[in-house]
């Protein structure tokens, strides 16, 4: 499955850190103004728990792709 948008895209330096819990690319953003930072972290999960796993790809001002792979039985 292949996940795209042509968002603004990820920061080189936070890739490697999405997919922890309460980590947040937009260090400007509370709880109340949009998110806790467990999203990815929860995908991430369900994904390892199928014997899957998820890539993702980003280049900033132009979007993110997350490809996620989960093994046919």
């Amino acid at each position: 499955m292949v996940i795209s948008d042509k968002g603004e895209g990820i920061p080189e330096q936070d890739l490697p850190y999405i997919f922890e819990r309460f980590y947040r690319v937009d260090k400007s953003r509370t709880r109340t103004t949009g998110g806790v930072g467990l999203g990815l972290a929860i995908v991430q999960d369900i994904v390892k728990k199928h014997n899957g796993k998820i890539i993702v790809e980003s280049i900033q001002n132009q979007g993110t792709t997350f490809i996620i792979e989960l093994p046919y039985s």
